[in-house]
Order: structure tokens, then sequence, then C-alpha cells
């Protein structure tokens, strides 16, 4: 075959036209169907298969604009054509419009959707050079009986550098979750997206301390910088400072106010009152167990070597306000205490955050609604990033049903502090709230395996809708006697299974409850059963304060029963509820029906 003829047969019989006219106008198909479809809601396989179609029909056309020739009397073969009279006609240009003005579209649509298109986040892939996790630290000690003050030590350090505006610093709770896991470096840095990490050990013998810290690069395991600081428990505090702009300094991070600000307060004169302090602050962190009794023994120890020491005040007003949740304990008198001691830190301090959510989270446990407002949000406004300010304040309006604000408040705990157990287990909770069940099983099994077990209450409720209660009842018995219930696990399972409502598991769980009728968690027990009635009652004239509004908002049937209970609207006015709704926003759940009466509403 002559090549030069084959292309000049080609270009006779107009094949070359066809092929750019139809690449070009086949684009701008493409550029519709992905740019307008999405806008009209249209299914992806539509694209995927006009797509499809326009790459099957470019040979087809080829062949017949080989094969087949456009006259002013149809369409003929190209053999049965005049090959004279066709060289002749003069001809139409119209053809280049229709490549100009598709061409033109097409590129319309191509650069409209990338300049429309979502913008990928900084940092969503990419690592801040100004980012930190702080590891806990190793107890050198020559007993090794340090590891609570080793582990305070770091603490201390990572909110020094927390302080600094301009540097990412990731939350206590998800860098201590390595702490004796045999993970590398590199690897943690992955997943706390981080782009250095700190580890240090402490070695506290008598009055003398020495801080030794390392600094890793993540991308490649590599040491960048280490530092070792000695010197007297009394000088801890200045250590800490040095510490802390040192790593700043390497990490080309500018400090406030003409990098004069100070990261690290002196809050104490008394070295061992602080040395004791930074212990007892590691067991209030934990909360389950024996660490709450024993962190009080030891912050009543350090209020006593220094009655001046605002910190420890506070910090005593939050192991005393949740000490009957996770314990045991008379709530009267602890929330007694728990208010003493925060107003003793705000005497001292104006200033102290965690004293304001202390006496906001003890005007919520007493049902003063109303009164837990301001200073939950004072507490919020002294630092927005606070755990314990953020935490209560999400956990008082998840209570009175404000769950949609709540939840809000909990992400960005969670954006801040990934491996935060407890904000892990109110992210389930709220999903579940919402309806989301996958969303809430992941959260509920991310916050087990961090070792908090109340995850577990999502996880039952999630089996109980789906009626494998079998499954659902150990998970319910371990959530529960988390909380610090006299019932055992199997007095548990048989109630958890009154929840189905067949009458005879409902009976037997009901039976069960009457065995320990002083039990804390009894009105919570009997909402589960659909006994909403008399679960107020027992609430109303109770002192148990915390888990039990949580439940009101339940998508489950049971909770259902008892927020459209007409017992629920008197309820709501006794305990106070409904003023703080007036006050300030009524629950997702509810709205007012002022048409039946002043105080009536309704809820869904």
């Amino acid at each position: 075959m002559n090549l030069q003829n084959f292309f000049a047969e080609l270009k006779r019989r107009n094949v070359y036209k066809v092929a750019v006219a139809y690449a070009i106008v086949g684009w701008l198909l493409v550029q519709v169907a992905t740019q307008v479809f999405p806008f009209f809601e249209i299914p992806n396989w539509t694209v995927r298969l006009i797509v499809l179609a326009i790459v099957i029909g470019f040979p087809i056309a080829l062949v017949i604009a080989w094969a087949f020739e456009l006259t002013p009397e149809g369409l003929k073969r190209t053999e049965d054509v005049d090959l004279a009279a066709s060289a002749r006609r003069p001809r139409h240009r119209a053809w280049i419009f229709v490549v100009i003005v598709a061409g033109a579209m097409s590129l319309g649509l191509f650069f409209l959707g990338r300049m429309t298109a979502p913008s990928k986040q900084s940092g969503a892939n990419e690592v801040s050079s100004k980012s930190i996790a702080v590891l806990s630290f190793a107890d050198l000690s020559p007993r090794h009986d340090q590891e609570s003050f080793s582990d305070g030590m770091a603490e201390e350090i990572l909110n020094a550098l927390a302080r600094i505006k301009n540097l990412k610093v990731v939350g206590r709770a998800s860098s201590f979750y390595y702490k004796g896991k045999d993970v590398n470096l590199k690897k943690i840095g992955a997943e706390l997206g981080v782009a250095h990490i700190l580890q240090g050990s402490v070695r506290n013998q008598g009055d003398q301390l020495r801080i030794t810290t390392t600094l890793v690069q993540t991308s490649d395991g590599v040491q960048e910088w280490s530092n070792t600081y000695d010197g007297k428990l009394a000088d801890v505090f200045n250590l800490q400072e040095s510490c802390a702009r040192d790593i700043a300094a390497h990490l080309d991070v500018v400090l406030g106010e003409n990098g004069q600000q100070r990261l690290v307060d002196k809050t104490t004169d008394n070295a061992e009152a602080y040395a004791l302090f930074i212990e007892a602050q590691t067991l209030v962190n934990a909360r389950v167990g024996d660490n709450l009794p024993r962190a009080i023994a030891k912050l009543e120890k350090v209020t006593a070597l220094d009655p001046k020491f605002a910190r420890a005040w506070a910090k005593l007003a939050v192991a005393h306000a949740v000490l009957p949740q996770y314990v045991s304990g008379d709530w009267t008198a602890n929330l007694n205490l728990s208010e003493s001691a925060a107003q003793r830190a705000i005497a001292l301090d104006g200033d102290d955050a965690e004293a304001y959510a202390a006496l906001s989270y003890v005007a919520f446990s007493r049902r003063r609604y109303v009164e837990m407002v301001a200073p939950a949000a004072r507490a919020v406004a002294l630092d927005p990033e606070d755990f314990t300010a953020n935490y209560w304040t999400a956990n008082e309006l998840t209570a009175t049903g404000r769950f949609t604000e709540a939840e809000a408040m909990i992400d960005q705990i969670v954006n801040r502090d990934p491996a935060n157990a407890l904000a892990l287990y109110y992210k389930c909770l709220l999903r579940w709230l919402a309806g989301d069940k996958p969303a809430a099983s992941r959260m509920a099994q991310r916050a087990e395996a961090l070792g908090l077990p109340l995850g577990g209450f999502t996880l039952a409720f999630i089996s109980a809708m789906q009626g494998d209660y079998d499954r659902g009842a150990p998970q319910y018995a371990r959530a529960m006697q988390a909380l610090g219930t006299k019932f055992t696990s199997a007095e548990l399972e048989t109630i958890y299974r009154g929840a189905s409502m067949v009458e005879a598991e409902r009976a037997a769980g009901l039976r069960v409850i009457a065995t320990r009728p002083d039990d804390q968690y009894v009105p919570v027990l009997h909402l589960l059963l659909g006994e909403p009635e008399r679960s107020f009652a027992e609430f109303e004239h109770s002192s148990t304060s915390l888990p039990y509004l949580n439940f009101l908002w339940y998508p489950d049937a049971w909770s259902r029963k008892a927020r459209q209970s007409p017992a629920f609207q008197g309820f709501a006015k006794r305990i106070g509820l409904l003023d703080y709704w007036k006050k300030n926003r009524w629950p997702d759940l509810c709205s007012p029906t002022p048409e039946d009466g002043l105080d009536s509403f309704t809820c869904r």
C-alpha cells in the first residue's frame, strides 16, 4: 500500500475532520456530564456510561467516515460517489465553527470545574512543621516509684507548649496513649498528625531533679535535638520554662508579647506540694478504680502544705465532683466539698478556668440548671482549649437535650485530642442520639479500645435495636459496672433483657431492681424498663445526678415513652429544666406549645 495515497484518501474522505470534531465534541460531553450532572444528583453510573459510549463510538465514527460520504442526495457509500462531481462541490466550513464552539465550551467547563472544586485542606495530607506530641516521660528515679510524677511532668511541659499560639500540640490523652506500647515514632507521628515528638525522662531524688528531653522528627525518626535540665525541685518551674522555650526556639515558633510570654506560671513556692500535685493530677485524669480517692488524699495534703495553691484547690474540686459517679460516695457531701474547693481556688486566682467549670458542674449536679450557665461560659472564655471546661459544658448541653451544640464542642476536643476516650464516648453517644448507628458504633468501639467501657452503653442499645439481647447484655453490664453500681453483672444482664418489653423478661428485671432500692442507678433502670412515672419520682427525690438526664434523649422506644409521657411535663418543671429551656434554648427534640398552656411543650 502506498502510504502517501492512503493518507490522501483519509483526507479526501474527511476522516481527519470527523476524528477532530468527534474528539472535541466528545470531550465537551464528558465535561458536561462530570461538571453538571452532580448538581442534579444524577447517579455516577450515568457519567461512566457516557464516557464508555464516547470511547466505543470513536472507532465506529472513523469507519463510517471512511465508508460513507454526505452528498446533496443523502448519505452514500464512498465508492458509489462521483469523485469528479464531489471534488467540484464547494467546501462548507460549518464544521470548523462547530469545532471551535465545542472546544471553547469544553475548556470553559474544564477550568470552571477546577476553580469550583473543593480545594484540599492545608494539612489534610501534609503535616505542619509546627506540630508536636509530648509522650509520657520515663521514670528514672532510683526506686522507680515516681511514675505519676514523671507523667505529671510531661503533662506540665505539654501544657506549657500548648500556650504557644502558633504551635499545634496534641492533647494529653492521645499522646499518653502510647505509653508502654512498642510503636515506632514514625507511626505515632502519622497517627497523631505531627512533625515532631518529644520524649523524655525524669529523675527525682530527694530535692534534686533532672529532666532529659529529646525531640524527634517523625518523618524519618531522626533525633533532631536533645537537652538535660538539672536543678533542685524548687527550681522546677524554671526548668520547665527553659525546656519549653528551647523547643519553641528549635521549631522556630514565635512567642507572643515580643518573645516575653511566660509559658509556665509559678503556682506555688512549696516544692513538695507541687510534686504531690502533679502526681494527683495524673490520678484525677485516670478517673476509674481507686485513682480518685488516692488523688483526693494527695490534694488534701497539697492544700495543707500550701493553702494558697489555687490549681490544687481547683483540681480537688474536680475530683470531689466526679467521685460519686465513678467510685462511690454521698452526692450531697461531695458536691459541698467540690463547691468549697472551687470557691477557694477562685478567691486565690479569679482566672482559674477549671474552678469555674467545677462550679458549673456542681450547679448542674444539684439540678440548678439556670445557675450552671454563667460559670460554664466563664470557664470556656478563660481557656477555650481547657478540656474540663469544654467537656463538662458539652456534658451539660447533652443532658438538657441540646446535643447539636454539644457535638460541636466535643468535635473540637476530638480534633485536638483524637485518642481522648471520654470525648470519644460522648461523641458516640451524640451520634447515637442523632440516629447515626454506624458512626456511634465506631466511636464506642474506639472508646472501649482505649480502656473506657462506657462505650458499651451505645453498643448494647444498638444490639437491642437489632433484637440481639444476648450480645448486648454483657456490653450493658460492663458499662454500668464502670459507673459504680452495686448490681452484679448477672443482675444487670437480667435488667437489660427486660428492656425488650417481653413481659416475662420485664417482670424479672423489675424484681431484680427491687432487691437494691438504694442503688443510685435505680431511676435509670426503671426508665429502661418502661416505668417513666416511677423513674421520674425516684430521680426527683434522690440526690443522684449525672447519667440520668442523658437517657431521656435516646432514640429507643423506652426513652421516647418517657419524654412523651404526660408526667414529663410536670417533672421537667419541678426539677428546673423547663425554666432553663425558657431562658436559654429548647432541647432538640422538644418545642413549646403555648396554645395548650403557659408551661406546655411537646417532645418527639
